[in-house]
């Protein structure tokens, strides 16, 4: 067959010079082209495949390969559902009379039951004082911050002047009541009236010479002022251990003593030796006041110059507002010995007495006192530089020199 198109090319002129031969391969060129189709069709058929294949690792990938960051739904939500941490309203405290009762978890407002407890209280809580059971005359007045004189007056419990006034406590609306000291008789039965007819708890805090740093501790843990109870505590150890191993050395050489404390406007009333106002007098010399039946008060016993007279005491210490100015121009007085030989002292006195107005923990200033008065070769501290550091931590007080000399007046 003769193609004249391929004249145009290359390839007709081969043609034709060559008619036959291209006539004999068209067989063959139609074969190659059927091959190639097939060929072709073959290989898009792979392609194909392979590209579906492709697309099905890319579908079931994600069935295999954990995403890294898939939140725990069950987790999350029983998270979500926990209740919140709340503080308990209440707690219960065990007061030193064994009594348990229940407080107010925090506390932020307290009441005091008379003197003795407010001076306890007034280093470790006085900014959480609602009233004073008393109040102060200017005198006092000046060791003491000025919101602790500013507050109303609530009265006390037992003893002293007045009682409590139990609406103008109501009106305060103290979280608590506390007592600090000497356990009554009744006191149990006393708390818990007390605490039923006000809704206020009533609390006791047993409370010695020897173990007012216990006091400190348990009224720390019942007010959240553990830190500071433990700085008070532990000046009270000091100081107690101090004198007591001081009073060893003192016994051992038979060098205590004899004393007596001296109340009232006369001088003839007497803390005897089994009072727990006494406490003071009985640890740093021998007190002579042993009557056969002791009053638990503090006025003490009752009795006259001659049973003074017949004790003749080496040493007497009045009381701040006893008859001491008056004792060197009494006549009858001069037959003791403790006025005749000039061995008579006032007890320093501010904002309290120091050794038992009230019986609290001031009278650790006593035990100071009457070391350095009565055994000065004993001694092995500065009475003045004991008495500042008392002052400023109990009373946030800066005692001045001044200050100082004015105290002691008539007590060295």
């Amino acid at each position: 067959m003769y193609f004249p198109i391929f004249k145009l090319h290359g390839w007709g002129k081969r043609f034709a010079a060559q008619p036959q031969t291209i006539y004999s391969e068209v067989p063959k060129h139609k074969e190659d082209l059927n091959m190639k189709r097939t060929l072709s069709i073959l290989l898009a058929l792979c392609l194909l495949l392979t590209v579906f294949a492709g697309c099905g690792k890319a579908k079931s990938a994600p069935q295999t390969t954990a995403p890294a960051t898939v939140p725990d739904t069950a987790e999350s939500t029983a998270a979500e559902t926990l209740p919140a941490e709340t503080t308990p309203e209440t707690r219960e405290f065990t007061d030193s009379t064994g009594r348990t009762v229940t407080v107010p978890y925090e506390i932020t407002s307290i009441a005091v039951t008379g003197p003795l407890t407010q001076v306890y209280i007034l280093p470790l809580a006085g900014d959480m004082l609602a009233g004073v059971s008393n109040g102060f005359a200017d005198s006092a007045a000046v060791y003491l911050p000025d919101y602790v004189t500013q507050l109303p007056e609530l009265g006390q419990l037992y003893g002293g002047k007045g009682e409590m006034d139990l609406e103008a406590l109501l009106a305060a609306a103290p979280d608590v009541v506390i007592d600090v000291g000497e356990a009554k008789k009744t006191f149990v039965e006393d708390l818990d009236a007390l605490t039923e007819q006000t809704g206020i708890p009533f609390l006791h805090i047993g409370a010695t010479v020897a173990t007012a740093p216990d006091a400190y501790r348990l009224l720390g843990s019942l007010l959240g002022r553990e830190e500071k109870a433990e700085e008070l505590a532990s000046w009270c150890e000091t100081t107690y251990n101090r004198a007591a191993a001081m009073m060893e050395k003192v016994d051992a050489d038979n060098a205590r003593k004899t004393l007596l404390y001296c109340l009232g406007d006369k001088g003839v009333n007497v803390l005897a030796e089994g009072s727990f106002h006494a406490e003071t007098v009985n640890m740093m010399g021998r007190n002579l006041a042993v009557p056969e039946e002791v009053v638990s008060s503090g006025n003490g016993n009752e009795v006259d110059l001659e049973q003074i007279l017949a004790w003749n005491p080496e040493y007497i210490v009045f009381a701040p507002d006893s008859c001491y100015s008056e004792v060197s121009n009494l006549p009858e007085w001069q037959s003791v010995e403790a006025i005749s030989s000039g061995h008579y002292y006032e007890t320093p006195y501010g904002p309290y007495g120091w050794l038992s107005s009230p019986p609290a923990v001031q009278r650790y200033l006593g035990i100071l006192w009457l070391g350095a008065l009565l055994y000065p070769e004993y001694v092995d501290y500065d009475l003045q530089e004991e008495v500042t550091v008392y002052y400023k931590l109990f009373y946030d007080c800066d005692l001045t020199d001044e200050m100082y000399q004015a105290l002691i007046e008539n007590a060295m």
